[in-house]
């Protein structure tokens, strides 16, 4: 007489049949999955949005369109990052130039604010950054600790059975696996758009640089008439 066992090893039922830990395990990797998706393609478009602005008004800036950039240096609401750093370094300029101040005190002065406006730009444009790079460095380990903690259940379970067979660990490791393959899938994208984003930013953060760089010539040179 033949005994055969048989196992359903579906995902669906594998991830059922996982302990409670298991399954608290999975839960969290699949949260912080998704909200590493959700972050990816907001942060993805923001970056495209500042480039795009960043583009426009540098064609605008140096093709002639000084008059009108600056008849809206004191409007309100919310410009593009680089036309705020504009701002910040226009009004300083003409507040410290009211008042006779030095004229390299006054370039200075400007740059400063500018320098402070560019990091609060930047402080926003680099939000959320950290916790993909948290996902992408943590999620492995916590799948891994799911993995032990599924085997370490599936070996204590076989403590009480005189003959142990393949088909009856194969289900209870098969189980605690998944915990593994969800950190590596939640930990991956995270990892990639983390480094492209960084890249990204940094190269933006750069133009921004040169454009404060440029700027404050065109004000040293606006002061020394």
């Amino acid at each position: 007489m033949e005994l055969a066992l048989t196992h359903d090893m579906s995902l669906i039922t594998l991830v059922a049949q996982a302990s409670w830990v298991v399954k608290g395990v999975m839960l969290l990797l699949l949260f912080a999955s998704v909200v590493s998706w959700w972050l990816i393609f907001e942060k993805l478009f923001t970056l495209r949005r500042e480039r795009r602005e960043a583009e426009a008004f540098e064609k605008d800036f140096w093709g002639g369109g000084h008059k009108k950039i600056l008849d809206r240096v004191d409007e309100d609401g919310r410009r593009s990052s680089l036309e705020e750093v504009f701002r910040a370094g226009t009004r300083e300029f003409r507040a410290k130039r009211e008042r006779a101040v030095d004229a390299q005190a006054v370039v200075e002065s400007a740059r400063r604010a500018m320098r402070a406006a560019y990091q609060r730009e930047m402080d926003q444009v680099e939000s959320y950054l950290p916790f993909l790079a948290t996902v992408g460095s943590v999620s492995p380990y916590v799948g891994l600790l799911g993995t032990v903690w599924g085997i370490m259940n599936a070996f204590m379970g076989l403590s009480n059975v005189a003959q142990t067979t393949l088909a009856q660990v194969a289900p209870g490791i098969a189980e605690a696996l998944i915990a593994t393959a969800i950190g590596l899938f939640a930990a991956i994208p995270a990892v990639i758009a983390y480094n492209r984003f960084t890249h990204d930013i940094d190269r933006l953060a750069n133009r921004y640089d040169i454009f404060m760089e440029e700027f404050s010539n065109i004000l040293q040179q606006e002061v020394g008439r």
